[in-house]
């Protein structure tokens, strides 16, 4: 008679996402302490090189072991019992310097606090398992960082073997949760820096609303349209992590396909989509409109304002040159030449131009949100784009800040408009990775994930998107 098979060790049990693994842990069918291992090996990978500017590993094991002692104990377990989470290097974790990936912060002191996003994290069990690389100061969409090096997109790679890029800023945070090192990652978003590497690399993304997520402790981009956000591989499990770093609870209501209302911007967010990406977005639609969602073509033609209000670099200059012109007095021979021509933009801006700036900017908010009206969400591919080469942009300047501009394009419309947004991918198995970024304006953030909920839905029981894992 044949043997039964062994059982699957219960860290290689197949987890769809971070809401599995803490169910998992919650149950028993894995340790806390198993699945850290597992993450912790994966960073440890080739495939995570240039990923992690320092690990915390001995704290994460510690974190882990207790979240498994509690439950041996039969104690309440915390929403992220000890599973990891990897930290951008903007944010302040005690005891660890934050260097923003820049060599002109290599010798910072380690921070005396926790920030209160990483506070929040840590207060619900999270797994702690080191600073992410970034783009220098988070000031790039592509992610290359010339003194730390910079990770390879791992998706990209099982597909077509040309070293591609992580997307930025998040790069390494995103790497981080695409090959298993951890579950999710917090960063940051500006432009679309969490929103990008999400969409090159397969997983979602989501930019809440700036005023919900706490800043302090985090070294800022521009103080306008920073937010503290995250990287995740679901759609749910970006609604666990917002409701952790905002303190609140979110309550989306995932409608039903045929009761949305979904509109599509005509003014510059369909320009120039390479084959692949207009051909996911095309399919996506044809998706929502086969289970009865309502797609209305929207002019939105205030979006072509866009490139006027950020023409003399915007506030992303005039905020970020405040915050560095005296070190680039003394230090700018430690920066990344491309980061410092990009902060020195805000030299020339003057006070005056900054409010007029303030005033423009309400009034285009005003404008878009006008247009918005009576709809559940807003539908544009989240890049133009799949994900470049590396290396045509390592020493093509033009090259890299056509490139550079075109991944930032839709994205950065969303942060101009202190809206949310979510990016989800809507590729089929086995093609480059594309994002559908669904987004709204501020404090439309339940709306947008409940939306995000329903399309993930739809689009995993009609014609379904890769999963990384």
């Amino acid at each position: 008679m044949a043997s039964a098979p062994l059982p699957t060790p219960p860290s290689e049990q197949p987890l769809r996402d971070l809401c599995d693994a803490a169910q998992a842990v919650a149950d028993g069918r894995s340790s806390a302490s198993a699945l850290l291992q597992d993450c912790l090996a994966a960073a440890d990978s080739p495939a995570n090189a240039h990923v992690y500017l320092r690990r915390f590993d001995a704290q994460a094991r510690l974190v882990a072991t207790a979240a498994d002692v509690a439950r041996g104990a039969g104690l309440p377990l915390p929403p992220l019992a000890g599973l990891a989470v990897s930290i951008k290097d903007l944010f302040d974790v005690a005891g660890w310097p934050t260097t923003a990936a820049s060599r002109s912060l290599a010798t910072a002191p380690p921070a005396l606090a926790d920030c209160p996003a990483v506070a929040r994290l840590r207060a619900a069990g999270a797994a702690l398992t080191g600073h992410t690389n970034l783009s220098e100061f988070a000031y790039s969409g592509v992610g290359i960082n010339p003194h730390h090096g910079t990770p390879l997109n791992p998706v990209t790679a099982s597909i077509n073997p040309t070293p591609r890029v992580p997307g930025g800023s998040t790069s390494g945070g995103a790497v981080s949760v695409a090959t298993g090192a951890a579950w999710a990652a917090l960063g940051s978003d500006t432009g679309g820096s969490i929103r990008i590497p999400a969409a090159l690399q397969g997983l979602v993304g989501f930019k809440n609303t700036q005023r919900l997520t706490p800043l302090q402790g985090a070294i800022p981009l521009s103080s306008t349209l920073d937010t503290a956000c995250a990287i995740t591989r679901s759609v749910r499990d970006a609604v666990l992590v917002h409701g952790i770093l905002a303190a609140r609870t979110p309550l989306p209501l995932a409608k039903p396909v045929h009761a949305l209302r979904l509109a599509v911007p005509q003014t510059l967010m369909l320009d120039g989509l390479d084959t692949d990406v207009a051909r996911a977005f095309d399919r996506t639609l044809d998706v929502l409109r086969a289970g009865g969602a309502l797609i209305e073509d929207l002019p939105l033609a205030a979006l072509a304002d866009l490139a006027g209000l950020q023409a003399n670099g915007g506030f992303t200059a005039a905020e970020s040159w405040a915050w560095h012109r005296s070190r680039l007095a003394v230090l700018e021979a430690d920066y990344d030449p491309r980061v410092a021509q990009r902060i020195r933009r805000g030299e020339a801006i003057s006070a005056a131009d900054y409010i007029d700036l303030l005033h423009a900017r309400t009034d285009w908010i005003a404008r878009v949100q006008a247009e918005l009206q009576g709809f559940d969400a807003v539908l544009a591919p989240t890049v133009p784009m799949v994900a470049p080469a590396i290396a045509p942009l390592l020493s093509n300047d033009s090259r890299f800040f056509a490139i550079n501009a075109m991944l930032l394009r839709n994205a950065s419309v969303v942060n101009m408009l202190d809206g949310c947004a979510l990016s989800i991918p809507c590729h089929q198995p086995g093609q480059m990775p594309v994002g559908l970024m669904v987004w709204g304006p501020a404090m439309a953030d339940d709306t947008v994930l409940g939306v995000g909920l329903t399309i993930e839905a739809a689009l995993a029981a009609g014609e379904s998107p890769a999963r990384v894992r």
